[in-house]
């Protein structure tokens, strides 16, 4: 199953709140994200159905493998290009809203030649 943007976005949402080790919710996912339960509820279904997250009986839900691998990847391209921003000058705010645009359209090839060239120039490679 391919994800849409939004997917990726609740799986990286869901990914952030998993990492302060409480269960994650969909209320949680809701006032993190802005949206209401019903929403969210929608969107947590369609994840589930793809595999890409269980819901226990209590409502908890955690990412699959394939989740988990989504959401990181998503989660790695924009803390990168965030960082890589705001090292360009660029303010945090657009930095950030500018990652969120990019980090779901930009390809692994064209993602993974950023990141080469950002390690070479800290390492004194390129000036």
């Amino acid at each position: 199953m391919h994800l849409q943007e939004s997917g990726e976005m609740y799986l990286e949402t869901i990914y952030i709140l998993s990492q302060k080790e409480v269960p994650v919710r969909v209320t949680d996912i809701g006032e993190y994200m802005g949206f209401s339960k019903p929403s969210v509820s929608r969107a947590v279904g369609l994840l589930k159905e793809g595999g890409f997250v269980a819901v226990n009986e209590e409502g908890h839900i955690t990412l699959t493998d394939i989740g988990r691998e989504t959401a990181q990847r998503t989660y790695e391209r924009h803390t990168f290009l965030t960082e890589w921003f705001l090292r360009l000058g660029v303010s945090r705010d657009t930095a950030s809203e500018d990652a969120c645009k990019i980090e779901h359209d930009i390809s692994e090839e064209t993602f993974n030649a950023i990141k080469n060239f950002v390690k070479k120039q800290s390492d004194g490679e390129i000036s």
